[in-house]
């Protein structure tokens, strides 16, 4: 009889470590799998950092408009269809581009929208709704006419989302060039429905 207990006793403690092993190794993978879950989960940790590097970009260009820049200086004004556009700065980058800074305003006793300021380009349209994309720059001397810069991705570098303008408001824009050569200090500026105006670079 106690041969049989012994045994017994020895054949349940032999199950129960075999149980407490395969407890361990179960434990084990789950810990495991835990640290690839957490993997997994500090992924998308990760991809708000870099949706905030972007917001960051989509930032500067909003605050690209205004800095640096003197509203009370009007280096051109233009008229078109109820609006007024005054440049207010216009300046070569040490990256080579030409910023162009000013302001519309509409002088009009309606609403006024942003329609036709994209140019006719579809793929610029389509991309930058409500924008000043179809800005262009001419050198003439050079004979050559310079566009909005644009991303792979037909996004202008330019004010987008313009919102309708009721009358007596007003709205900053921006648009960014190509830089002429050095030599080059006086470009004809073209907004379409604006008048064209002659330009000085400064920088």
């Amino acid at each position: 009889m106690s041969i049989r207990c012994s045994t017994k006793s020895q054949r349940a403690v032999a199950a129960v470590s075999l149980t407490a092993a395969l407890a361990l190794a179960i434990s084990g993978c789950g810990a495991d799998d835990g640290g690839k879950t957490n993997d997994a989960g500090s992924s998308p940790s990760s991809a708000p950092s870099k949706s905030s590097e972007e917001d960051k970009g989509a930032k500067q260009e909003d605050t690209a408009v205004g800095e640096n820049v003197d509203p009370n200086v009007k280096l051109a004004e233009v008229r078109g269809n109820g609006l007024t556009l005054v440049i207010n700065q216009v300046k070569r980058d040490s990256g080579g581009f030409v910023t162009v800074q000013g302001e519309i305003k509409n002088v009009s006793d309606r609403m006024r929208n942003s329609s036709g300021w994209e140019g006719g380009e579809t793929a610029i349209v389509n991309g930058n709704a409500n924008s000043v994309a179809g800005a262009t720059l001419v050198d003439k001397a050079g004979k050559k006419r310079y566009y909005v810069l644009r991303d792979t991705e037909n996004r202008c570098l330019c004010t987008t989302g313009i919102a309708p303008l009721p009358a007596g408001e007003s709205t900053p824009i921006f648009m960014q060039f190509p830089a002429p050569p050095n030599t080059t200090n006086e470009v004809d500026f073209t907004l379409p429905t604006f008048a064209t105006t002659s330009l000085k670079i400064s920088g």
